[in-house]
């Protein structure tokens, strides 16, 4: 089966479309949260996403835009962009988002947002954070996403390895657990603007990061028509 697992979208829909179009063909598609926040089509993102029968788990701006959660400790432009968002999100995408869960097991994987012992909140960027992580999953690879860099962490024992997606496909070696994160769809943050995701393919065993190039220009102008804070927009040209 080949998967393709998108994270931090972030109301990018360009992005978003770009990534699917160049991902395809797949069989499923699997989300790991913070959808909405920071861009400027929210609903249209949502709506991309259930027609697609998307399925997966909430982010902490997903739940800040429905107020399951304080964004008192967002920095000022996320908090700004995220009390636009909830402004203007309808009824479908409030329920769509209330109805995601924290924590998803599916097909052998466990899907998160954070990390697996703090879904909401925990950045997974140091070897050291995924060791004291791999208590917190009971399947052998965990799928997570929140810091918006494609990466993955793979131990065997005492082992560990540290992935930077290079172009070339990734074994999921049946002998080695991992915490593999996709990057961001819709706001990369390691210097690369491109929309980043990856397809995993059940049958081979591997998983393959893609990274697609969308109309930047376009989000852009939707940001600052919509009165969105002006760094947010920048920074989509720069991947920061």
């Amino acid at each position: 089966m080949r998967i393709c697992v998108v994270s931090d979208v972030h109301s990018n829909l360009p992005a978003l479309e770009a990534m699917l179009d160049a991902a395809a063909p797949y069989d499923a598609l699997w989300h790991l949260g913070d959808i909405v926040g920071y861009g400027p089509q929210p609903n249209e993102v949502i709506a991309r996403l259930v027609a697609e029968s998307a399925v997966g788990v909430r982010g902490n701006h997903d739940a800040a835009a429905i107020e399951q959660l304080s964004a008192e400790a967002f920095n000022d432009d996320a908090r700004e962009a995220i009390e636009w968002t909830a402004e203007h999100l309808d009824e479908s995408s409030r329920g769509w988002l209330a109805g995601l869960p924290e924590r998803l097991e599916i097909e052998g994987f466990t899907l998160v947002h954070g990390s697996p012992r703090d879904p909401t909140w925990e950045y997974v960027f140091s070897s050291s954070t995924a060791r004291g992580n791999l208590a917190a999953f009971g399947t052998l690879h965990c799928l997570l996403g929140h810091t918006h860099v494609p990466l993955c962490f793979r131990f065997e024992g005492r082992r560990m390895e540290t992935f930077v997606p290079n172009g070339s496909p990734l074994e999921l070696d049946p002998r080695r657990r991992s915490l593999i994160n996709p990057g961001s769809v819709g706001q990369p943050r390691d210097g690369d603007p491109r929309a980043s995701a990856m397809v995993l393919n059940t049958d081979a065993g591997t998983v393959e990061w893609r990274r697609v190039d969308y109309d930047i220009a376009a989000v852009q102008r939707l940001m600052r028509a919509a009165g969105l804070p002006p760094r947010l927009a920048r920074r989509l040209e720069l991947g920061l």
